[in-house]
């Protein structure tokens, strides 16, 4: 398979997300993949929006853009489909391609992103 975007990097506390909700989502490794390769192509490659994806306002970080995914799919989830209550939030650079996985929960555990930890990472200007 042909590299999609030029880098894409997980945050050390994505990946304790990850594995935390490995234990619970069997198939979470390979969802990421098919997300990475199928939804965020969709949206930043061929400019497909199919409402899956929003930008995360108020924020004050103007560069990357931070972005909310609302509709992961996850095989784990029998008949939940795009619904499956897992949200991802990552920064995109534009100019860079280049794509950084911030945070990662099920909306079931906790209603909204660690804006905190989008902060910690990302510097609002001010």
């Amino acid at each position: 398979m042909s590299k999609i975007f030029n880098e894409i990097t997980y945050l050390d506390e994505f990946e304790k997300d990850k594995k935390k909700l490995s234990k619970r989502f069997k198939t979470l490794h390979d969802d990421i993949e098919m997300f990475i390769n199928v939804q965020l192509k969709l949206y930043h490659k061929l400019q497909i929006d199919n409402n899956s994806i929003l930008k995360i306002e108020n924020l004050g970080v103007q560069y990357p853009k931070i972005y909310k995914v609302k509709k992961f799919a996850c095989k784990s989830l029998k008949g939940k489909g795009v619904q499956s209550g897992i949200r991802i939030i990552y920064a995109y650079y534009p100019d860079l391609d280049k794509i950084d996985l911030i945070e990662m929960y099920y909306k079931g555990d906790k209603e909204n992103e660690d804006r905190d930890r989008i902060l910690k990472n990302y510097k609002p200007i001010k």
